[in-house]
């Protein structure tokens, strides 16, 4: 089992994972965060948020300086002078618009720059300024939905064409660069590592399986998608499912594999 006392990374899903669904409050982990942070302890933000909102956000959470996993892991903010696309080649946020916009002629979907901040604001939730920075992106897009299910595999083959891709988030689907996702963003981040550190993963949605897959330590919060998180690994003694949603099953993970006795 992983200790406080060794090097040790933890990596979260934002919405549904240290955030409670709702509310977006995170009380019930508070405080694990104060003894990771006790511990020196990083914790790295992995989420479909953009930068602009997860800047705020750890400074709220007390996070401010550690590096971040933004947009679903197409982009990984190192610091507040460097950002990286995933894959670093891949195409900019205008770029992949521009793409989906003659997708448009064939399927019925709406992206976030098809919306004001207002009507962004009413679908998620958030206030209309936190929606103003959910929809200054970098390097991926949200988009909604509107045409036959029966046709998504359709759509996911006219991606590819432009290497784009697919990805089912909490809410949303989102468009990404091919070779981009939570767990490639963070593999590029541990490269970044002279000695990678043990790795505890933790996320609610089917679009955090690939970052789950990627850590040393799994847990899989209990979540709201009808799509469930399906791991492709095998060591089941290192993956543990909460039985509670949100920041109250982010703190049953972290009881589990931190608390056990060594």
């Amino acid at each position: 089992m992983p200790s406080l006392q060794q090097p040790l990374l933890v990596i979260t899903d934002l919405d549904g994972s240290l955030l409670d669904h709702h509310t977006y409050r995170w009380d019930a982990a508070a405080e694990w965060l104060a003894e990771l942070q006790r511990y020196q302890v990083p914790v790295v933000l992995c989420s479909s948020k953009t930068a602009a909102e997860i800047v705020p956000l750890q400074k709220r959470i007390g996070l401010t300086g550690i590096p971040f996993i933004a947009e679903n892991g197409a982009l990984v903010q190192m610091s507040a002078q460097r950002c990286v696309r995933i894959p670093p080649e891949s195409p900019g946020y205008d770029a992949i618009c521009q793409t989906l916009s003659t997708l448009q002629l064939r399927f019925r979907f709406q992206g976030f720059c098809n919306f004001s901040h207002a009507e962004v604001a009413a679908m998620t939730g958030l206030t209309e300024g936190e929606a103003t920075l959910a929809r200054q992106r970098e390097a991926s897009e949200v988009i909604v939905w509107r045409d036959d299910e029966e046709k998504l595999e359709a759509f996911r083959a006219a991606l590819a064409q432009h290497q784009l891709q697919l990805t089912q988030g909490g809410r949303f689907w989102h468009v990404m660069p091919t070779g981009s996702g939570k767990g490639e963003a963070l593999r590029w981040l541990l490269g970044q590592y002279d000695h990678a550190p043990t790795t505890i993963g933790l996320g609610d949605g089917p679009n955090d399986a690939p970052m789950l897959d990627a850590v040393d330590y799994a847990v899989v919060i209990k979540g709201y998608s009808k799509t469930p998180v399906s791991l492709t690994r095998q060591d089941t003694q290192q993956i543990y499912h909460t039985a509670h949603y949100g920041p109250e099953g982010w703190k049953e993970g972290l009881d589990y594999f931190l608390s056990q006795p060594d």
